[in-house]
């Protein structure tokens, strides 16, 4: 007997196969996806043997394995589902309904704000000084400027230069910059596990990409041995940048 198939059934497979996408794509991200292949056999077999074979006492164990597993999923990815629901809240459209409840207007960078944060960045490419710069949005970044040195300082060229000297104590860690100011240096930054970051990146290209995977951040990166200047943003890097670019990119309205 043939079933009937509406424009509803078609949006839910639809649905089902994006969260099933974007579940893989987070678990390859995070270098967890054997784990995700494992879930997936677990549930076609659990499928297999209660729905097609009917067997009832196998099916009745796995039926409490699930239940229980459940909770052992939720502890066992709980970076990964707080990153899905990060990802989610910083999506432009959540972010301007957010931004509607709360009566909160949006955080735009104007030219005289980055225009010291860019000029430092050319003077360290030409120096060949690493450095890495987080600018702050919507997503407050509470942990990440809880593991560094509060700041709390207006925006200032020379003063971002001094941070990153190589004998400063601070030089290794990244810098937080929102709502106009320095908020704080030295901070830890996560690091992103992506298999697919080219080898040629080093740890503060990962350390930029992690942040920009769990936030609407922009990650600036100057590079210690190159003195190239990147940008990682939304889980995406920009290379090799020039002055013009890096201006664009930042001040580039999402």
């Amino acid at each position: 007997m043939f079933f009937e198939f509406g424009i509803k059934d078609f949006i839910d497979i639809l649905l089902v196969a994006f969260l099933l996408y974007y579940t893989y794509k987070l678990m390859k991200a995070s270098g967890s996806i054997n784990i995700f292949t494992g879930i997936l056999v677990f549930i076609l077999i659990w499928l297999v043997v209660s729905q097609v074979l009917e067997m009832r006492l196998l099916g009745s164990i796995f039926d409490k394995l699930v239940s229980v597993g459940v909770l052992a999923l939720i502890v066992l990815f709980q970076d990964e589902i707080r990153r899905f629901l990060l990802t989610l809240g910083s999506h432009q459209r959540a972010s301007g309904l957010v931004r509607f409840l709360t009566g909160n207007k949006k955080e735009s960078l104007e030219h005289d704000d980055i225009m010291p944060i860019v000029m430092a960045c050319i003077s360290m490419s030409k120096q060949r000084v690493g450095a890495l710069i987080v600018m702050e949005h919507n997503l407050p970044l509470d942990e990440v400027l809880q593991s560094g040195e509060v700041i709390n300082a207006d925006v200032n060229q020379r003063l971002l230069e001094n941070i990153f000297f190589k004998n400063s104590p601070l030089h290794d860690g990244a810098v937080v910059i929102g709502k106009g100011r320095i908020r704080a240096a030295g901070c830890i930054l996560p690091v992103s596990h992506n298999l697919d970051i080219p080898k040629e990146l080093g740890l503060r290209h990962r350390a930029a990409m992690g942040i920009s995977q769990q936030s609407d951040a922009h990650a600036i990166i100057v590079s210690e041995e190159t003195g190239a200047i990147s940008v990682a943003y939304r889980g995406q890097f920009y290379l090799r940048l020039s002055a013009e670019e890096l201006e664009s990119l930042l001040t580039k309205d999402e």
